[in-house]
């Protein structure tokens, strides 16, 4: 008897030693699955040029890069002339200059809806998600610095009984 409960032991013992055993292998098979390197591939239509949609508060950017001279063009119209700022002309050409390839890519884009502080975001947006589209390697820089990702702040909207978001009616003693 004292023999049998041994023995069922022992065979208890070996079934979790060889359970681990078989658990280990296959997580070790799945570490050299996902291990594999895949190779990303650029996004091109049939002209070579990559898109990308780009948002910032009520504007929506539809960007199209391809490789040129560093001409920017917004809904048909020089940067210069749609962008009067020098600011919102930085922050347009600001993901070009994380990648170190400014003036490498023509810009193409239409943006609709906010003021020109929005359209300026939204168009940073565009450019950087065309960027990976056109290059997934530029991806870790853009995605570092900031670029890859909507800026989702919005305005806050008006509340009855006040004059704005938070401002309440002006009031006078006397």
């Amino acid at each position: 008897m004292a023999e049998d409960k041994k023995t069922l032991a022992d065979l208890k013992d070996t079934m979790k030693v060889e359970s681990k055993s078989a658990k280990k292998e296959a997580t070790e098979d799945k570490a050299v699955a996902t291990t594999e390197v895949v190779k990303l591939e650029p996004k091109l239509d049939k002209q070579g040029r990559a898109y990308g949609t780009g948002r910032r508060k009520d504007s929506i950017a539809r960007v199209w890069i391809f490789p040129g001279t560093g001409k920017v063009t917004v809904n048909g119209r020089d940067q210069e002339q749609y962008f009067a700022r020098a600011t919102q002309r930085l922050v347009l050409n600001q993901p070009f200059g994380l990648i170190e390839n400014a003036g490498k890519f023509d810009v193409m884009c239409t943006v609709k809806g906010g003021g020109l502080s929005g359209q300026a975001g939204a168009v940073r947006h565009g450019i950087s998600r065309a960027l990976v589209n056109f290059n997934p390697e530029f991806r870790p820089n853009l995605k570092k610095a900031g670029m890859m990702t909507r800026d989702s702040r919005m305005v806050e909207r008006k509340k009855y009984g006040r004059r704005k978001a938070r401002r309440g009616m002006q009031w006078a003693k006397r």
